[in-house]
């Protein structure tokens, strides 16, 4: 049976918007790597899809099939239904974080992905675990700034 690279992801924001943060479980075999971070302002669902770019990108090999694990419909439905490709095609006319759907297609596309999506909050060790890791980080003192969302999304300018 060929290994695969198990990553669990969630985000979490405290307002929404509002302080962010993500939180990342990979496993591959018995080794173990967690990964989190903290926003200042930013929205729940960049978080998720945050998550899954990041955990991603974080990849050494493109050897191995991998399952990616959330509880997130809309990164879930957006990838597996299509949706994505549909607004590539489109321009992403009308629709929310551009930035991170180009990232997440640039860096999936080198991989062979199954997604799965779980029910949150419901007893699942390694997605409470990544709740855990997102919340902490978006409590954190130490917030990154999502600049496309301050900038681009949220409207903001210079002037």
């Amino acid at each position: 049976m060929k290994k695969v690279i198990e990553i669990f992801t969630d985000g979490a924001a405290k307002g929404n918007p509002g302080n962010g943060g993500y939180g990342v479980y990979l496993r591959f075999g018995d080794k173990i790597k967690e990964l989190s971070q903290g926003y200042r302002l930013t929205t729940n669902n960049r978080m998720e899809l945050l998550a899954v770019v990041v955990a991603l990108e974080s990849l050494k090999t493109t050897d191995y099939l991998v399952r990616i694990t959330s509880d997130s419909k809309y990164v879930i439905d957006s990838i597996t239904k299509g949706w994505v490709y549909n607004w590539i095609k489109k321009g992403f006319f009308g629709k929310k974080n551009e930035d991170l759907w180009r990232r997440y297609l640039k860096i999936a596309s080198n991989f062979q992905i199954e997604y799965i999506w779980v029910k949150g909050h419901n007893g699942h060790f390694e997605n409470e675990r990544c709740d855990a890791l997102a919340v902490r980080a978006a409590e954190s003192k130490q917030l990154e700034i999502d600049e496309y969302y301050e900038n681009t999304e949220k409207g903001s300018s210079l002037f």
